[in-house]
C-alpha cells in the first residue's frame, strides 16, 4: 500500500502546493454537534439530497424555498397527520419538482425520522451517538430503514448534516485502488465498503485527520486535475 503521506504529497503537487491543498480542506466536522439538529432540518436535508440525486443541484436549490412551503417546513409529525389528498396534490404543485416517487419518499422518511427521534430523543442525537469509525454501518442502516437513502445519497446526507464522513466518489475509489487496496472500480459490496472503512480508520488513527479530509485528499490525488478555483466554486467555498 502507498502511504497516506505519499497520496497527500501527490494531491498537493497537483493543486499547486501544500498551502493551496490546505485551503481546499473543509472545517473539521464535530459529530457531537449533529445532536442539536432539529428533526425538521434533518428531514429537510434528507429531502434535499433525495431530490438532488440525478438532477441538477442548482435547480433544486433555487426552488428550495418553495419546497419548504409545500412540505410544511418538513415537520415530520405535522406531515404524518396529512391525508392522502395532501400528498396527491403535491404531484401537481409547481413550487417543487413534481416527481411522485421522490415526493413519496418524503412521507416515508417523515415516518423514519419520527420513529428514530422517539427512540433516541432526536434523530440528530441518534446520528451523534453512532460510532464515528462505522460509517459503513450507518450507511447500511439509512439505506435499509429510510427511503431512497442508499448509495451516494446517504453519504451526502451525512456530509450535509455535518457528520464527519467520506464520500466514495469515482476518484476517491480510484485513488484507493491505485494505492493498492483490493476493491472494485465502483465499490458497493459489503466486502469492498468494509475494506474502505478499515483503511480509512487506519489512516485516521495514524494522522488524526477527519474522514472528510482523507476523502477529499484521496479524490484530489488522481483523475482530472481541476483547478483550486474550480473546486472552490463547485464546493461553494
Amino acid at each position: 500500500m502507498k502511504t497516506i503521506a505519499q497520496i497527500r504529497d501527490r494531491a498537493a503537487d497537483r493543486k499547486g502546493g501544500e498551502a493551496v491543498l490546505a485551503t481546499l480542506l473543509p472545517t473539521v466536522p464535530e459529530n457531537a454537534a449533529v445532536a442539536a439538529i432539529p428533526d425538521d432540518r434533518v428531514l429537510s436535508t434528507m429531502a434535499n439530497r433525495v431530490f438532488c440525486a440525478g438532477f441538477v443541484w442548482r435547480v433544486i436549490e433555487q426552488k428550495w424555498p418553495g419546497f419548504e412551503e409545500a412540505f410544511l417546513g418538513f415537520d415530520p409529525r405535522r406531515l404524518l397527520f396529512q391525508p392522502d389528498e395532501f400528498w396527491h396534490d403535491l404531484a401537481g404543485d409547481a413550487r417543487i419538482v413534481r416527481n411522485p416517487q421522490k415526493i413519496r419518499s418524503v412521507r416515508d422518511n417523515a415516518a423514519f425520522v419520527d420513529r428514530i427521534s422517539r427512540e433516541h430523543g432526536g434523530f440528530g442525537r441518534f446520528l451523534a451517538d453512532w460510532p464515528a469509525d462505522d460509517q459503513v454501518g450507518l450507511m447500511a442502516f439509512l439505506a435499509k430503514n429510510g427511503s431512497r437513502l442508499g448509495g451516494n445519497t446517504g453519504q451526502y446526507l451525512l456530509r450535509w448534516l455535518g457528520w464527519d464522513c467520506f464520500i466514495v466518489s469515482r476518484d476517491m475509489a480510484a485513488a484507493l485502488r491505485d494505492a493498492g487496496l483490493d476493491i472494485a472500480e465502483s465499490p458497493s459490496s459489503k466486502k469492498d465498503l468494509a475494506a474502505i472503512q478499515a483503511q480509512l480508520n487506519a489512516w485516521r488513527a495514524e494522522t488524526g485527520l477527519p474522514y472528510v479530509h482523507l476523502s477529499r485528499i484521496l479524490a484530489m490525488s488522481i483523475g482530472e486535475n481541476h483547478s483550486a478555483e474550480a473546486l472552490r466554486e463547485y464546493m461553494g467555498e
